[in-house]
């Protein structure tokens, strides 16, 4: 029986809705921040290790050239040699043609925590370091926003526009239904996008995923999953007895957090969604990156590049 979310949180201050279409100020610098941040990263980390382990689709054939002393004798086309006497070397080039697309958690869950600072901020700065990193190798990037549905879809394009529209959006998101569908978002992405593609899954996680569903996505793409929590998500403060509000139901319930009994079952029932998705992500070969609101994320994603490059 899946065990049902836990999102009993208190809601974090998202930016202000924009009045006349246009952006707010708020939205804005909020963007903007996101922005400098995740260039800085691609910049200094992560621009070679993305395109060392995401490689495209193969090379094809650029052109022949007169050999030169000390290149490598492997590149000779020995049939331009028997045919002309003359030695060249045969030059490809790679044919990356990746499309990148980023599954993210809209849900009203995103938008609450124990800060100042939501889910989904960290959610669209990560997503922002991974677009700039796969722009910046010529590649396409899109994504879909989900709730209890497929809400909105970006269709992938390149250019650092692009990304910034997906910041935007990722951080603007509204959502339209309640509640967490990650089997929903899979099978519309399925849909609407069959040609296979490098696919980041961002959510919390505290949600059932349909197997079936996560297998199909996993068979079609290449599928990664990151789980961006809150410290709250996972062990309850001891601060005495309140009461919470789910963030997706409007339900309340009146909590003793000071029971180490109480926070231990909270704690106990998160550890077994999160071993339930593990054993999962682990027969389908789903590797898993892992972020926290206020700490820092970089580690967890350079240990991501450094095995994927190892595994290549």
């Amino acid at each position: 029986m899946p065990l049902p979310r836990l999102p009993f949180r208190r809601r974090c201050e998202a930016p202000a809705a924009p009045q006349d279409g246009g952006l707010s100020p708020e939205l804005l610098a909020r963007v903007r921040a996101i922005e400098l941040r995740a260039r800085r990263l691609v910049n200094t980390l992560f621009l070679g290790e993305y395109h060392a382990i995401f490689r495209g689709r193969g090379i094809e054939f650029d052109e022949l050239r007169p050999y030169v002393p000390g290149d490598d004798l492997r590149s000779l086309d020995w049939k331009a040699f028997a045919r002309t006497g003359e030695p060249f070397i045969r030059r490809y080039r790679e044919d990356r043609d990746l499309t990148v697309i980023f599954l993210v958690d809209i849900s009203p869950s995103q938008f609450v925590g124990a800060g100042p600072t939501p889910k989904a901020a960290l959610a669209a700065e990560i997503a922002a370091v991974l677009a700039l990193a796969a722009i910046r190798n010529n590649d396409r990037v899109g994504a879909l926003l989900f709730a209890a549905e497929a809400e909105r879809y970006l269709r992938p394009a390149g250019g650092s526009t692009h990304v910034l529209r997906l910041i935007r959006e990722i951080l603007w998101a509204r959502p339209r239904t309640r509640g967490t569908s990650i089997s929903a978002a899979l099978a519309y992405l399925i849909g609407v996008h069959r040609r296979r593609a490098t696919v980041f899954l961002i959510s919390d996680f505290l949600a059932p995923i349909e197997p079936a569903r996560l297998r199909a996505a996993a068979r079609r793409h290449d599928l990664i999953a990151i789980s961006v929590r809150d410290p709250v998500d996972e062990r309850l403060p001891d601060v005495g007895i309140v009461t919470l509000a789910d963030a997706e139901s409007g339900a309340s319930v009146e909590v003793d957090t000071s029971s180490p009994a109480v926070r231990e079952a909270y704690a106990a029932r998160v550890r077994e969604l999160d071993a339930a998705r593990r054993r999962l992500f682990g027969e389908l070969t789903i590797d898993e990156i892992r972020a926290e609101v206020g700490r820092d994320y970089v580690p967890e994603l350079l240990r991501f590049f450094h095995r994927r490059g190892a595994a290549a």
